[in-house]
């Protein structure tokens, strides 16, 4: 029985001392006891909880036990709540009807005998608390299943893509060797070659991709960690996303401290987190747009933010930024990439002890991403 969702039961009784001796008889640790003197206030009680058991004393001014029944099989929230009636009474056969008719699952007669009492109540307490399993496991296993459909949807779209986003570098070689046997002249051939070069190096980002996908999934990625300042790999990630942004227009400002930020972190690997976030932040914005990247100390650690005034993120793809596979649309431009970027850099940054979230996203105004690592100084 978990100790963090206690089992609640409800007592009914005019009277406090029966209140109280039932309470003790029945306490036991995972379980929670709820009190009412009257049928109304337990009626007020099962409206904000859920109750495994119900024990109903029979006798009592207003609306005694029967009645209070009646209403609880009358509710669809409480109807199929379990009801032992306690009564100091004659339990005839016509109240016995009475009772079973109102839904009761048993009658115990006062004096109450501890064990009986003890031993009828557990049942229903384990039974409610199974069922809560059940549920839980339906409720995982249904997340699970969702989870797995929206990969395979997602793994079947990234072979798509892969399958053409390589065919198109292929066909340009085979264009391009066509023109050479044909096209005669220094020139021509420089054109050709240097088309072709492109072309290659679009070719080895995709299958640097590739590659990088087989290490998140089989959790290879290996770091070669050592004392670092961060700024040397802030200045290694600006110059490996400094084409892209220079090619789309982007006015860059870089905010570091004067002091150095040590780490003990492989230095290539937080270039590449700090890179990509770049990358994807000139992605992401229209040209001429503005990227903001910052880093502060924070206590022991130190927080690096990436902002841009680019397309933002829809709120219904916030969640899923960091998963394998997913792109945002960029408003009808073709995707570039397998979207595994913002995915890499999760894994990166954990593997260095850190943590990486979207800090704020607005469609039409931009977002920021915020990356905390431990320093080492």
């Amino acid at each position: 029985m978990s100790a963090a969702q206690p089992v609640k039961f409800l007592l009914v009784d005019d009277l406090d001392e029966n209140l109280l001796a039932l309470e003790a008889l029945l306490r036991r640790d995972g379980l929670e006891c709820l009190k009412a003197r009257s049928g109304d206030e337990a009626l007020e009680l099962l409206l904000v909880h859920d109750v495994a058991l119900a024990l109903l004393d029979v006798q009592m001014p207003g609306m005694d036990g029967f009645e209070l029944a009646e209403f609880l099989r009358g509710n669809e929230r409480t109807r199929h709540v379990p009801i032992i009636f306690l009564t100091a009474g004659s339990a005839d056969a016509q109240r016995r009807f009475r009772g079973y008719e109102a839904g009761a699952v048993d009658f115990l007669q006062k004096p109450i005998d501890a064990g009986i009492l003890r031993s009828k109540s557990n049942v229903f307490f384990d039974l409610y608390e199974q069922r809560r399993q059940i549920t839980a496991q339906r409720d995982e296993l249904a997340r699970l299943t969702e989870n797995l459909r929206l990969a395979d949807r997602r793994k079947n779209a990234f072979l798509g893509m892969v399958g053409h986003e390589l065919r198109n570098p292929i066909m340009a070689f085979g264009a391009g060797l066509h023109l050479l046997q044909r096209r005669t002249g220094e020139e021509a051939g420089a054109q050709v070659r240097a088309q072709m070069e492109r072309q290659v190096g679009h070719m080895t980002r995709l299958i640097e991709d590739l590659l990088d996908v087989a290490r998140i999934d089989q959790g290879k990625i290996v770091l070669r960690t050592e004392r670092m300042d961060l700024a040397d790999a802030i200045t290694l990630a600006v110059e490996l996303s400094r084409p892209q942004i220079d090619a789309r227009g982007h006015h860059l400002t870089i905010d570091l401290p004067e002091v150095p930020i040590w780490l003990h972190a492989d230095q290539a690997r937080i270039a590449q987190v700090v890179s990509n976030l770049l990358s994807n932040a000139a992605k992401y914005t229209p040209e001429g747009g503005t990227i903001d990247l910052s880093v502060r100390r924070e206590d022991a650690q130190v927080a690096i933010e990436v902002a841009d005034n680019g397309l933002g993120i829809p709120p219904a793809m916030q969640g899923q930024v960091f998963d394998l596979f997913a792109q945002v649309e960029r408003g009808g431009e073709p995707s570039d990439g397998l979207g595994i970027g913002l995915a890499l850099v999760r894994q990166l940054v954990s593997l260095h002890g850190g943590t990486i979230a979207l800090k704020e996203s607005v469609v039409g105004k931009g977002s920021t991403f915020r990356v905390l690592l431990p320093r080492a100084d």
